[in-house]
């Protein structure tokens, strides 16, 4: 059981989304404005389907949080669709004499079937409607709260795209893995593909718009990469506190993602074990009290105080299942969207004969919102990672356990 959780509830044109977060701490500053600013993120991005200029996502904070503080007790956020107004009659919770035509032509590589199937259901609409993608403002909501408690320790995420179809992702080369810091992020972050490179930018516009006029769909890769993520958080000693492990599942589980990397991840099957490993240098010592400037965290000035350090990051801040002290590198592949407007060859579940798969509006490519879900979901098992690690109830009790530890880093 986790120190950080969370539940959501919603369908995707329903009356709204509530996440109930559950194990933040008292004390922590947390304003509505500094969510919005996060679900604003996730509806960004070239590709995105007419869905997003209906919804205008705010948040409502229901409990949790007093004169802008966090009280320790459960955070209950509502997040209202607009487009319900259009759907009461599709998912009215009260019985109708008259219920709506039901969908029976499933999408392939959507839940559709396998859904009416588990759950013994002749309609896919319940399926379609909780196994939406609207899901995960619920999500990127509970992250923000993650986020704003990791700003507390100087932890920072980004997320980037490096691939939309067969353009892009740069191939593994001998050398550092790409550092936050070589990133221009106000540039990826005024991007409409929230991509670093210009040029690229423009051939992944190009593919995106030329699958649109198919009627298909385009995936791609997104990259996350933390920062100051001090050493230490997760564990080997058991598999289900192992670091990796845990951001494997959270960022598996974002829909449409079907393949995961952690620092050079596949890459390192085709090289030898003196190439793939991250060689172990001693720093030089430092004279002196290391600086802490604004740009410069605790946990970054403590790293730099250490008496050794990674000559690369092949693993990507994680050695064993805990955090050495790098930069955290996760890729993430994300599969083209299901829904088709030029639907695939499925079968009626009325008449068992041979149909068009259903078709409603939808995207065209989702990866640079996929890379603002990836941020929650890391963000939510950092925050987990540190609570369980530092603990506290206040986070004035949490901070001061964590720069306690950071002290006494490399002194044994």
């Amino acid at each position: 059981m986790g120190q950080f959780r969370f539940i959501t509830a919603g369908e995707s044109h329903g009356k709204g989304l509530v996440t109930i977060v559950e194990g933040m701490v008292a004390g922590l500053s947390l304003e509505a404005e500094y969510i919005n600013k996060e679900l604003k993120r996730r509806q960004q991005g070239y590709g995105r389907g007419p869905r997003m200029e209906i919804e205008q996502d705010k948040v409502e904070i229901i409990s949790g949080v007093r004169y802008g503080l966090t009280m320790g007790s459960p955070i209950a956020l509502f997040i209202p669709n607009r487009d319900w107004q259009n759907w009461q009659e599709q998912l009215s919770i009260t019985p109708l004499e008259k219920e709506a035509e039901p969908v029976t032509r499933p999408r392939p590589g959507h839940a559709d079937l396998a859904g009416v199937t588990k759950y013994s259901l002749k309609d896919i609409r319940p399926i379609m409607e909780r196994a939406s993608a609207r899901e995960t403002a619920a999500r990127v909501a509970a992250g923000a709260i993650a986020k704003r408690f990791l700003e507390e320790l100087g932890i920072v995420i980004h997320s980037h795209t490096i691939a939309i179809g067969p353009v892009g992702c740069q191939p593994f080369a001998q050398g550092k893995l790409p550092q936050a810091i070589s990133i221009n992020w106000q540039q990826v972050e005024a991007s409409p593909l929230r991509c670093a490179d210009a040029e690229l930018e423009k051939k992944m516009i190009a593919a995106i718009d030329r699958a649109k006029a198919e009627g298909d769909t385009l995936g791609g890769v997104f990259e996350l990469i933390a920062t100051a993520v001090p050493i230490g958080l997760g564990s080997h000693v058991s598999w289900e506190r192992r670091l990796d492990g845990r951001i494997a599942q959270a960022i598996m589980n974002i829909n449409a993602v079907k393949g995961v990397e952690i620092g050079a991840g596949f890459a390192l099957a085709k090289i030898k074990g003196s190439q793939a490993h991250d060689v172990i240098e001693p720093n030089p010592p430092v004279i002196g009290k290391v600086s802490r400037s604004s740009e410069r965290s605790e946990g970054e000035a403590t790293k730099q105080s250490l008496p050794w350090h990674h000559a690369t990051n092949y693993a990507g801040g994680i050695e064993g299942g805990i955090s050495n002290g790098e930069e955290i590198i996760i890729k993430a592949a994300v599969k083209p969207i299901a829904t088709l407007a030029k639907p695939l060859s499925s079968i009626d579940l009325r008449s068992g004969e041979v149909a068009k798969a259903h078709y409603e509006r939808s995207d065209i490519c989702v990866v640079p919102a996929a890379g603002v879900i990836g941020e929650a979901m890391l963000a939510i098992v950092l925050a987990d990672a540190c609570l369980e690690k530092f603990g506290g109830d206040n986070l004035k009790e949490t901070l001061a356990n964590y720069h306690n530890y950071q002290l006494s880093i490399g002194k044994n």
